[in-house]
């Protein structure tokens, strides 16, 4: 990438840089999903009782999703 192209210290940091953030916001997106599906999990095994703590989580995490995306 940069670094091929730059060939310069400077440009290897900032390649090794990108890279380390991609691979940061890959396993926050992994990590979500993951506490997605446990939530969705329980909901499915507990009755209504829990209905206002899900949607609440649910909310959360959507709310959560948006601001990343920014």
């Amino acid at each position: 990438m940069l670094s091929g192209v730059l060939k310069s210290k400077r440009a290897i940091e900032v390649n090794v840089q990108i890279i380390r953030t991609f691979v940061k916001l890959r396993e926050m997106i992994v990590s979500n999903k993951e506490l997605r599906a446990r939530i969705e999990e329980m909901e499915r095994k507990y009755d209504k009782r829990f209905k206002a703590v899900f949607d609440t989580l649910r909310n959360l995490l959507e709310s959560n999703l948006q601001e990343k995306e920014i």
